[in-house]
């Protein structure tokens, strides 16, 4: 097992990406501790999960909340070797009609509660622990209507590179995994129905070079890798999940003659 006797905290876990790298992280011998805002979302992943891990009600953008969190899981399982910084929210900001609140919103939690989640961690964190930021392909690509939510996790991107080389003396490691397109359910809003979504994903897999969307899995299985000590001479790296979207997105079958 690649995480055995290891802790590790993951913030926006009851769902998602989150989700299922919390199920990997146990599958691999790790005791894991999950954060989000919904109770009852957070006991039912925690039975999924079993009994090496807890859930902590835990708003990110509460600084307050966040260190009742970490001091939880550190009370419950001892020292951190692993954070996977993970919640995060998106939100339509077009220039020239982007609200003030949704903007500020998008930064508080992508940004702002992703530097302190990190250092409400720091004094519970071992030497040699590994934490990992959740950044995104928007940050590279120019989405129309995201301005925000790209600032926030190009931001995210340059943190990390910052708390690398403040954290290095202590052998701590600190990484970037970036999926792109994933199937998960951050998508509902979008595309409420199976039918939609199947439509949706075939319009999405058009502009996608491997010709599909990501799975959950695979981002997941690359968090893995930062988190273990496969990766221990790894340190401020992104490692982009996105099907070639943003190294090659003119290989994409929209481009295929």
């Amino acid at each position: 097992m690649r995480l055995a006797g290891k802790t590790a905290l993951i913030t926006g876990g009851n769902s998602g990406i989150g989700f299922t790298t919390a199920k990997l992280f146990v599958a691999e011998g790790a005791k894991v501790a999950i954060t989000g805002r919904d109770r009852a979302k957070l006991d039912k992943a925690v039975a999924d999960l079993g009994g090496n891990a807890i859930g902590i009600v835990a708003d990110a953008t509460d600084v307050a909340a966040t260190d009742r969190a970490v001091a939880e899981a550190v009370a419950k399982f001892g020292k951190l070797d692993i954070v996977f910084a993970n919640a995060g929210i998106a939100g339509n900001t077009p220039v020239g009609s982007a609200v003030l609140e949704v903007f500020e919103q998008v930064l508080r939690t992508n940004v702002t509660a992703v530097f302190f989640t990190v250092q409400s961690a720091l004094p519970h964190l071992n030497d040699n622990a590994s934490i990992i930021l959740n950044g995104s392909v928007i940050s590279v690509l120019g989405n129309p209507g995201y301005a925000a939510y790209a600032a926030s996790k190009a931001g995210v991107r340059a943190m990390a590179r910052v708390m690398a080389s403040e954290l290095s003396p202590r052998g701590i490691r600190v990484n970037v995994v970036s999926p792109g397109a994933t199937a998960t359910p951050i998508w509902d809003r979008v595309a409420p129905t199976q039918d939609a979504f199947n439509a949706f994903e075939k319009r999405l897999s058009q502009t996608i070079p491997l010709g599909r969307m990501g799975r959950p899995e695979e981002v997941a299985k690359t968090v893995l890798f930062l988190a273990s000590d496969d990766s221990s001479n790894v340190q401020g790296a992104e490692i982009f999940v996105d099907g070639g979207s943003t190294a090659s997105p003119a290989g994409a079958p929209a481009f295929r003659g």
